[in-house]
């Protein structure tokens, strides 16, 4: 049976349950989408879904005319690395990085990127870059531009579930030969905050531990070498109740809990968690005494990705590119339409930026 044949990981995930009991929703999640992008390269049209530097290259220019214009009020530093989390093909790379160079910007390019069928089309994209499969090798001499563009809801997701006995794990199990979701056994009350422990039954709590993970690394990062991030993904800017599981296959949704791994799986990013993750303190770089070092902040912000592109001047490339190509014209405006418009990708997609105080980095373009 081959490697993405959607029986082989159905049938695994089915003896695990009959052997040992359900499947935590984040065990189903992560390996479902491990062995998904392991398998296949899933954009565009002829693939399941088209993230925004897919649509359309004004997408890229504007992170690269974010970056460049962070680089050059921050003093311009000579080392500098632009990072990306899970880059894809390379496309935003692509047209980010050619915008860099106009201003002057020629940063190290490090990848960060766990498929096999993406790390080799990024080699041939992006020639000049470096691959990683996570944060531990990058270089830790530098100041970073990092960039995560629909990286934090793929991420494998718990799910917690109010019921009659209260706060249960949200688990994968069998009825009969089809899975199904159930309460875990084990109670989860003293763990959940007092102002949870009185929900309605049946409420959905999501949290991300691998997401928490991959900020707080970011964060400390931008303590340690300064810089910025930028993380711009679909999600919500407050905790909320309900499950935002789905699977996409073919542009459009279908059962998360039919054939895993055939199907990319994600689930809206909760921002604030994000927010939290960053924290408020780090240390004063330069400090040799750990006892007398001065807390700083870092600094965050938050908008939502219309505001932010328009801010940055979207509305005036869309023009100019039209106008250099009267035959594009409708094509041009429909990307634009959906990049930015509060009806398709401008409300519902937020844009996070993450500010390190090291080397009087200056606030970020595109928030307000």
């Amino acid at each position: 049976m081959s490697e993405d044949d959607p029986r082989d990981l159905t049938r695994r995930f089915a003896r695990l349950i009959r052997r040992s009991g359900p499947l935590s929703v984040s065990q189903y999640f992560g390996e479902a989408n491990a062995r998904y992008y392991a398998s296949r390269d899933p954009l565009g049209g002829e693939g399941d879904f088209i993230t925004a530097p897919e649509i359309s290259q004004m997408f890229g220019e504007m992170i690269g005319l974010w970056c460049a214009d962070l680089w050059q009020r921050s003093g311009s530093p000579e080392k500098i690395a632009y990072v990306e989390l899970g880059p894809g093909r390379g496309t935003l790379a692509r047209d980010a990085l050619r915008v860099m160079e106009r201003f002057g910007l020629v940063p190290d390019i490090h990848l960060v990127e766990g498929s096999p069928h993406f790390r080799k089309t990024l080699l041939e994209n992006v020639p000049r870059a470096t691959l990683h499969e996570g944060l531990d090798d990058l270089p830790h001499d530098r100041p970073i531009l990092l960039i995560a563009n629909e990286f934090f809801d793929a991420l494998p997701i718990r799910q917690l579930v109010r019921t009659p006995k209260g706060w249960r794990e949200r688990m994968i199990g069998l009825e009969g030969e089809k899975f199904a979701f159930v309460a875990g056994d084990q109670p989860l009350e003293a763990a959940m905050p007092e102002s949870l422990k009185a929900a309605e039954n049946g409420a959905i709590l999501e949290v991300c531990p691998a997401a928490t993970s991959w900020m707080r690394e970011i964060a400390d990062r931008l303590d340690t070498q300064g810089g910025a991030a930028l993380v711009i993904d679909y999600g919500y800017d407050a905790p909320q109740f309900g499950s935002t599981l789905q699977a996409i296959r073919k542009h459009g949704k279908v059962d998360p809990l039919e054939a895993p791994g055939t199907a990319d799986l994600t689930a809206l990013v909760d921002f604030s968690a994000l927010r939290e993750a960053v924290g408020h303190n780090g240390t004063e770089k330069g400090s040799s005494d750990a006892e007398s070092e001065t807390k700083v902040s870092k600094r965050c912000f938050t908008t939502t990705q219309g505001a932010f592109l328009e801010r940055l001047g979207i509305t005036a490339r869309a023009n100019a590119l039209a106008k250099a190509d009267p035959t594009r014209a409708q094509t041009i405006a429909a990307a634009h339409r959906r990049l930015c418009s509060p009806d398709e990708m401008g409300e519902l997609f937020k844009v996070m930026a993450v500010v390190s105080r090291w080397e009087e980095w200056a606030d970020p373009a595109g928030f307000a």
